[in-house]
């Protein structure tokens, strides 16, 4: 584990969007913690799916529809989600959107 900080002057722009895809970088992963970059064009979705640790959603740029459970939420610069553990959820770009996912690997391990 590093113990070197991190940072970044500008967070989305550590990611390029591709044309009709969806692109993640991995920023920093250590025992605690996994930051991931996602960066999605106009109509990519991420399929629902559990997560088995906590998670929190960042939206960096763009416009998108999150859903956490059964609530849909229309998305865009400056939102921001805890998701508990086992929580279904999904993500749906309407324009070019660029969200920080955060893991915390320590609280799957306390709840083991």
């Amino acid at each position: 584990m590093s113990s070197e900080p991190v940072f970044f002057e500008d967070m989305a722009a550590q990611v390029e969007i591709p044309q009709d895809g969806i692109t993640s970088r991995a920023l920093h992963n250590d025992d605690h913690t996994r930051v991931v970059l996602f960066g999605f064009d106009t109509g990519q979705e991420l399929s629902e799916h559990t997560a088995s640790m906590p998670a929190i959603v960042q939206i960096l740029r763009g416009e998108g529809i999150l859903t956490l459970g059964d609530v849909a939420h229309e998305v865009g610069p400056g939102s921001w989600a805890h998701m508990p553990a086992n929580l279904s959820h999904s993500i749906v770009a309407r324009k070019p959107l660029v969200m920080l996912l955060t893991m915390n690997k320590a609280a799957k391990r306390a709840s083991e």
